[in-house]
């Protein structure tokens, strides 16, 4: 079983990822458009038990999404990069922002195989994941 490190952008936040995720989405949801400072987020499902927090401690925001539920943003307080998200989504798991993942390989070997929101996505995007 792999694990691989993720780290804020001024390496304060620390956390090792084990084992495969769940599922490997594309968000185009509004407030993805604005955590990710994109037109969409990749995102990697981790169970809760597969993250483990290794260094420094996020700060939380929590909101209404655009699906109605609660959804809670966890990010690094100095440098403002968005960890995870968590939330009713995925009850028992984090919602990685796969950029923070410091092994890129990684993230590239594991393609997204669903998009969310699709209704929102940004006209000159692509269709990205392959049915």
């Amino acid at each position: 079983m792999s694990t691989v490190t993720a780290s804020c952008v001024c390496g304060n936040i620390k956390a090792t990822i084990t084992g495969e995720p769940e599922k490997n989405v594309l968000c185009h949801c509004i407030d993805c458009h604005k955590t990710s400072g994109s037109v969409f987020s990749h995102n990697a499902l981790v169970l809760d038990k597969n993250f483990t927090l290794v260094s420094g401690t996020p700060k939380e925001f929590t909101k209404t999404a655009d699906s109605g539920g609660v959804i809670t943003s966890h990010f690094c307080g100095d440098c403002g990069t968005t960890l995870w998200r968590s939330g009713a989504f995925f009850p028992g798991g984090k919602i990685v922002k796969t950029g923070i993942v410091d092994d890129l390989s990684w993230v590239g070997d594991r393609q997204a195989t669903d998009e969310l929101f699709p209704k929102r996505k940004t006209a000159w995007v692509p269709n990205l994941v392959k049915s």
